[in-house]
């Protein structure tokens, strides 16, 4: 399910591409921990879970390398509340 998720290093941002548009969710690392800062899905996509996809996705990825997260992003915190597996990834 990740595979669509890409990690934009370049852009400091995880993207998904969907019926043309990006949603995005920017973030920083430092060290072995990775900032969520803010996510956006465009208006064409909002209400397909495109947005969930997306963070799962990156959570994943911040997992795989073994990195801790910081949820600054409202939308990113609201969905590790909601999916109490990866709250073990929070800092």
């Amino acid at each position: 399910m990740t595979g669509d998720i890409r990690n934009n290093t370049a852009k400091s941002r995880f993207e998904l591409d969907a019926d043309g548009h990006i949603a995005v969710s920017y973030y920083t690392v430092a060290g072995n921990v990775v900032t969520f800062k803010h996510t956006e899905v465009p208006k064409e996509l909002e209400g397909r879970g495109i947005g969930s996809k997306l963070i799962k996705g990156a959570l994943e990825q911040a997992r795989a390398q073994g990195l801790k997260v910081v949820a600054l992003c409202p939308f990113v915190k609201a969905y590790i509340g909601k999916h109490p597996e990866f709250a073990d990834l929070l800092k």
